[in-house]
């Protein structure tokens, strides 16, 4: 999603006049987009301050401007202890950047706008075309979480739920796809509690599929507690919609999900996920865990590993538990250290072991793979199968864009290598 939000911004600092450098010290407007989900995220924001004040010591100073969720939690901390930010701007303010910047420019005084401005900020973004030329881009349909899981700090930074309307999501998806797009990405906190004057997420997504060029959807990051049987049916009948679904669950122990509030069991996840299997036999997931919340005892922990086991996730996110300041966890009592790091190791050493054992299933058999972009030799091409492993073929041809047929031959930790099976040139790239 922030990778989604620098992007509008640039939407809007264009109109400004301004244009992206690839060279720091060339850059007289640096924007630092932030994420305030992990710990630590504030003290890397002055690690790069430092390294700007560094780059421009006998130089003009940028106008400095610190955007996302560390801006909306921190901001006039941020202003008060590090005088070269000149401006701090929430999540659901940054349609206000261009008149922000220009204010600077006049040498106003530094700037605060952490508003909750979600309908502006959209209204006003919806007047701005959409620029992204990736053949995979993001596109925010819902912003916000009502769920207030305790660790979370997303209700305290991005506000309340809000979900965009059906037309001005189709209209940025169309004009993604004109850009190139072959497949878009929907973006949510709680991307399934989409919901547009009882629209909801499985009407969006047969909506964006008609678009023709179109070729693949998905979306992330869903909460169990939002799956409907609308949405369900959709990946047994929609082949657009590729067949992973990130869905996090957080702990394989009742006892941790409910001092989460997460207001769901264990098992009620895996009817969820039965449910899913029974729609579409194909579907994969993956998911995020949160090892060592407080109170969590090695009963707990072994639930978790039972429960990685037990699904066979093809892709795991899991972190030590991190205390986000104004989250009701913060003021939990913290497990020992050096045993919730001692957890995670084992955690990610089986979840690794279980991830290498799909990808090497998968060898000497076919995959259907987006081509994105060259890798770094000139030789190779990188694309992505249905279920978004990373492949990696040796080609002359320029597949950007191209979904073709790969024999997966070899691979390692974190790609796949195949050679092509079939390719019809004037077929794929009439795609």
């Amino acid at each position: 999603m922030n990778e989604y939000d620098s992007n509008r911004i640039y939407d809007l600092a264009k109109r400004n006049g301004y244009e992206k450098t690839n060279r720091l010290e060339e850059a007289n407007c640096y924007v630092l987009n932030t994420c305030h989900i992990r710990e630590k995220a504030t003290d890397k924001v002055y690690h790069d301050i430092g390294r700007l004040k560094k780059t421009f010591k006998d130089k003009k100073k940028p106008i400095v401007v610190i955007t996302g969720c560390v801006a909306q939690a921190e901001g006039e901390i941020l202003l008060k202890k590090e005088r070269y930010i000149d401006a701090v701007i929430g999540p659901q303010s940054y349609h206000n950047f261009n008149n922000q910047v220009l204010e600077i420019e006049k040498k106003f005084k530094k700037l605060n706008h952490t508003d909750f401005d979600v309908i502006e900020k959209f209204d006003t973004l919806n007047l701005l075309r959409n620029s992204n030329t990736d053949i995979s881009s993001f596109l925010t349909i819902q912003e916000g979480c009502d769920k207030f899981c305790k660790f979370c700090v997303v209700p305290y930074t991005r506000g309340a739920e809000h979900s965009r309307s059906i037309k001005e999501l189709f209209n940025e998806s169309k004009d993604l796809v004109d850009n190139g797009a072959r497949e878009i990405y929907l973006l949510g906190q709680n991307v399934n509690a989409y919901n547009y004057n009882g629209k909801r997420l499985s009407h969006l997504i047969n909506e964006i599929s008609k678009i023709d060029k179109l070729q693949r959807i998905r979306y992330t990051t869903s909460h169990p507690n939002d799956f409907t049987d609308d949405l369900i049916e959709v990946h047994k009948d929609n082949k657009k919609l590729m067949p992973l679904l990130h869905l996090p669950i957080q702990s394989g122990s009742n006892k941790i999900l409910k001092e989460m509030n997460r207001k769901h069991s264990v098992e009620e996840y895996l009817i969820l996920i039965e449910n899913l299997k029974r729609a579409n036999p194909l579907i994969k997931f993956s998911s995020d865990f949160i090892i060592g919340y407080p109170g969590e005892t090695e009963d707990d922990f072994n639930m978790s590993l039972k429960l990685l086991k037990k699904i066979n996730y093809i892709n795991t996110y899991s972190f030590n538990f991190s205390a986000r300041p104004g989250t009701p966890a913060a003021d939990l009592k913290k497990i020992d250290d050096s045993l919730a790091k001692k957890r995670l190791f084992i955690f990610q050493k089986l979840a690794e072991k279980i991830k290498m054992n799909y990808r090497k299933s998968l060898f000497n058999k076919k995959a259907t793979v987006l081509f994105e972009n060259k890798s770094k030799k000139e030789s190779q091409f990188f694309g992505r199968d249905e279920f978004l492993n990373p492949i990696i073929v040796n080609t002359k041809n320029n597949l950007k864009g191209v979904v073709c047929e790969v024999r997966i031959t070899d691979g390692n930790h974190n790609t796949l290598f195949g050679e092509i099976e079939k390719f019809d040139e004037k077929k794929d790239f009439a795609a």
